[in-house]
């Protein structure tokens, strides 16, 4: 974790393209992309830790919405938003593409 530099209230979105995991059910990978956007309020993620994180889900057996759903608790466990979304697109999986958000709280905006 990082703290703010500055008092100046503002929004972080971090965007990580690399996401994989494996679907639990046929064993395959799953591809993606994960954004993480959130207001921080004393402290904000550490990029590199964040990094390694996101690589630990490479050989998770994992649906797409537990992941998002997971992501999001541990970011707001590890800094504390005011608020965050996170929001997985994942790659074309029988010609359809599939999109995963969520909210902390869970009514923002």
């Amino acid at each position: 974790m990082a703290e703010p530099v500055s008092s100046r209230g503002y929004e972080i979105t971090i965007t990580i393209p690399e996401y994989t995991s494996i679907c639990p059910r046929t064993g395959l990978p799953d591809f993606g992309t994960i954004t993480i956007h959130y207001l921080p309020d004393k402290r904000c993620l550490e990029l590199k830790s964040l990094k390694y994180y996101i690589l630990a889900f490479r050989n998770l057996g994992i649906f797409y919405e537990n992941a998002v759903n997971r992501i999001l608790d541990d970011v707001a466990r590890a800094c504390r938003p005011k608020w965050a979304i996170v929001r997985g697109e994942f790659t074309t999986r029988g010609g359809m593409r599939t999109a995963v958000e969520a909210k902390y709280p869970r009514k923002i905006r």
